[in-house]
């Protein structure tokens, strides 16, 4: 096991984002190789660690999760494997105090896959694991015994390559260094895992208007938005779209992210949470705003100026959207 991915679990939540840079500081004392995973997670590639240290993935997993109780009170939930996407899998496993691992060799790396659903697997969203799923290919040892040809008709001739080889254990991802990238995240957490799609889109409104309002009290404005939605067996679903404009107009990143939200096709899914992410961040008076001559947009705009002097004033709550009134 030569690559960790590691999730912080902070006593308090929203505290995650604040506390990864220092966090992943601290990946950066066993290795350079370390890919940031906003807002609370990392990958840490420990293969020249493991030489150096003189110790497994395992043991320095452990000295990780020490190091951050002891200098930052954040426990941590790691999964080990030969590469990311395994990694990834099995820190779906992982609970907090025990790493999980998935075995090196190919074989112990097909039995460790075969029976776990396809929306295990990374990068495979719920539409994609229902279409396989009317076919019967709904773990993925069905689909990596399932002929290429067949995955190819079914989701596409690129995405059916790629679906088998990663069903059949072939982890072709890299552990890429990066900053932590400049964003601004609002997290909506459920008091109990949810099933009402209303109530998520209720949570996606606030969590837009909060990031419009920061967005504009800071003068930036975004250009990528991210959706990620946590389901009640601790696994996640992520989502990114590249906006048409830079923006930091709250209904427009309303649309996306109830656009993000519709394209993942959940049906019944026991949600814990949903993270909208604004990331690509710049400066609102470098930004190009296409004019539409619509009246009902500019008193759109218009009205939310007022709104966020209004919030300026008397408090977060003083103006809200009528749907989140009850």
């Amino acid at each position: 096991m030569t690559i960790l991915c590691v999730r912080f679990q902070p006593p308090v939540r929203h505290e995650a984002e604040a506390a990864l840079p220092g966090l992943l500081g601290l990946l950066e004392e066993f290795t350079p190789v370390v890919e940031a995973l906003p807002p609370d997670g990392a990958l840490a590639d420990l293969r020249g660690a493991e030489r150096y240290f003189g110790r497994s993935a395992v043991e320095l997993a452990s000295v990780i999760r020490v190091r951050a109780l002891a200098l930052y009170g954040v426990d941590c939930v790691i999964g080990a494997g030969p590469g990311p996407m395994l990694a990834r899998m099995a820190l779906r496993d992982a609970r907090p105090g025990l790493t999980r691992t998935v075995p090196e060799g190919a074989d112990q790396v097909r039995e460790f896959l075969a029976g776990k659903p396809v929306a295990a697997l990374p990068g495979v969203g719920m539409a994609t694991a229902r279409t396989l799923g009317e076919y019967g290919l709904d773990t993925l040892g069905r689909v990596a015994a399932a002929p290429l040809s067949t995955l190819q008709r079914l989701v596409g001739a690129k995405a059916g390559r790629e679906l088998r080889e990663k069903a059949s254990g072939i982890d072709r991802g890299r552990v890429v260094p990066n900053a932590v990238s400049r964003s601004l995240a609002a997290e909506r957490p459920f008091d109990r895992d949810e099933l009402d799609p209303d109530r998520h889109r209720r949570a996606l409104l606030s969590a837009a208007g909060e990031l419009g309002a920061r967005l504009r009290a800071l003068e930036k404005v975004c250009r990528t938005l991210t959706l990620t939605v946590r389901y009640a067996d601790r696994s996640s679903t992520t989502r990114s779209r590249t906006l048409g404009e830079p923006t930091a107009h709250s209904a427009a990143l309303t649309r996306t992210a109830y656009s993000l939200y519709e394209a993942l096709g959940l049906q019944r899914a026991r949600v814990r949470a949903v993270v909208l992410r604004a990331e690509a961040l710049g400066p609102a008076d470098q930004a190009s705003y296409q004019l539409t001559f619509d009246p009902l947009d500019e008193k759109v705009r218009r009205v939310e100026e007022v709104a966020d002097r209004v919030r300026a004033r008397f408090g977060p709550g003083a103006v809200i959207p009528g749907a989140l009134a009850a």
